[in-house]
């Protein structure tokens, strides 16, 4: 049995959108941090999700605020017909008690 720790279902991508639609003032710093990558990588995330239009960077004095654009699909051929924000919305909802089933 492979040992859980060896991978995840969300990519670091998915982890740093959920991070930032937690807190949207959140720094790479800590983003980084939470995710268990470096700040440079947090970087080049957050760079790619910015270009791909995800997510809309706002500067507010010294830090950033982002924005997700919920609307947009997701990626992925299979999956064109979720919007990002449907999926951020089901992970970031409070868990189902254990007597509800999934």
């Amino acid at each position: 049995m492979a040992d859980m720790q060896e991978w995840t279902f969300l990519t670091n991508h998915a982890h740093v959108l959920l991070c930032v639609v937690r807190d949207p003032q959140a720094r790479l710093r800590d983003i980084a941090e939470q995710v268990g990558i470096t700040e440079r990588a947090a970087q080049r995330i957050m760079a790619d999700l910015v270009e791909a239009g995800y997510l809309e960077r706002e500067r507010e004095g010294r830090r950033n605020r982002y924005r997700l654009h919920a609307e947009l699909s997701l990626r992925h051929p299979m999956d064109r017909d979720t919007a990002i924000g449907e999926l951020m919305a089901m992970l970031i909802s409070p868990r189902n008690g254990p007597d509800q089933a999934l």
